[in-house]
């Protein structure tokens, strides 16, 4: 049967190649947005992925990283890392803060760290770690954005930086991360001695339930959470966000493309309705009738799915280099 149907297809190849081609469209879009969503989330979750740690201790109430404020003394980071089965403390401090540049202002997540106790950039492209309370590291992305370099000067919060190191993996579609020092980032923030976060390492991962027990033990008025908790927090509030919008656009593409290939093939079956009479006439069931439109259905759909694969990795090179800040991250299963 298949013949039969490649012989129907092909006689009007301008169809095939309109029908396969709206198919391919829809199927570049469902994967591009399926794709942008899946870079999303792990964006979101960059920082919590890249830091060391695996408990988070952060203000009462508080159980997100970027959903909400926090403020800790600063004494905190000691009397975690006095808890049995804790091996280090990191403080941090994370909050929203403006940056001026070119006369433009730009959100940034600004991150206060400590470079000798970690919690700062994990991967630089270029230059180093802040060593005083006037340099940054700024995302790569974003000064190849905004046209900015090793030892260009911005202000932050209405102080002079000097950018001393890009960093990689700290963009995002939203806000890209900027990384100042710990002393800086309380001085910036009016709250001196004060951090946002603790970062918490475990003696013994394995043991990591019965460390998490104590901690909340001995600290009972702060929010203690292991890191994947806050992850799963955090892509629960940003991620929630685009959810619905992103998912609403895969099914109307889903839709597009189904409705390409019905019209399509509706159509090559009115056309060749004589010819199936005659088959019928010579003795074919209608059973190898019904094949026939299936098997042009699954080919127009399988050609348009392979031109589809093909023009996402097109348009995932476009969106690298005109739209670095967005993630195109493909998986096996969404295809």
């Amino acid at each position: 049967m298949v013949p039969i149907a490649l012989r129907n297809l092909f006689q009007e190849k301008l169809r095939l190649t309109i029908s396969a081609g709206g198919v391919a469209l829809a199927v570049l879009l469902i994967l591009l947005l399926d794709s942008l969503y899946i870079g999303m989330l792990r964006q979101i979750t960059t920082y919590l992925d890249h830091t060391p740690g695996e408990l988070f201790v952060a203000e009462d109430g508080v159980v997100n990283l970027q959903g909400g404020g926090s403020s800790l003394p600063a004494g905190t980071a000691g009397e975690v890392e006095s808890v049995r089965g804790v091996q280090a403390a990191v403080p941090i401090i994370g909050q929203y803060a403006i940056v001026e540049v070119h006369d433009k202002k730009i959100t940034t997540f600004m991150i206060g760290y400590d470079p000798q106790r970690g919690g700062g950039p994990w991967k630089l492209v270029e230059g180093r770690q802040v060593r005083r309370n006037d340099e940054v590291v700024i995302d790569a992305v974003l000064a190849r954005r905004h046209g900015l370099r090793l030892g260009d000067t911005f202000q932050l919060l209405g102080q002079d930086f000097t950018i001393v190191g890009l960093s990689d993996q700290t963009a995002s579609f939203m806000v890209s991360m900027i990384f100042v020092s710990l002393e800086a980032a309380s001085d910036l923030l009016l709250a001196p001695e004060n951090v946002s976060f603790v970062l918490v390492q475990v003696d013994r991962p394995a043991e990591l339930t019965e460390t998490l027990a104590e901690v909340r033990r001995r600290l009972p008025k702060l929010s203690v959470l292991t890191k994947a908790e806050v992850a799963a927090n955090d892509l629960r509030l940003l991620g929630g966000v685009f959810s619905t919008p992103l998912r609403l656009m895969v099914g109307i593409a889903f839709l597009v493309g189904a409705l390409v290939v019905g019209l399509t093939i509706y159509s090559a079956t009115v056309e060749k309705m004589k010819e199936y009479g005659v088959l019928k006439a010579i003795g074919m069931r209608n059973r190898g009738l019904y094949r026939i439109v299936v098997e042009q259905a699954v080919v127009t759909g399988g050609l348009g799915f392979l031109f589809g694969t093909v023009l996402l990795g097109g348009a995932i090179k476009l969106i690298e280099q005109g739209a670095p800040q967005f993630l195109v991250l493909t998986e096996p299963a969404v295809v």
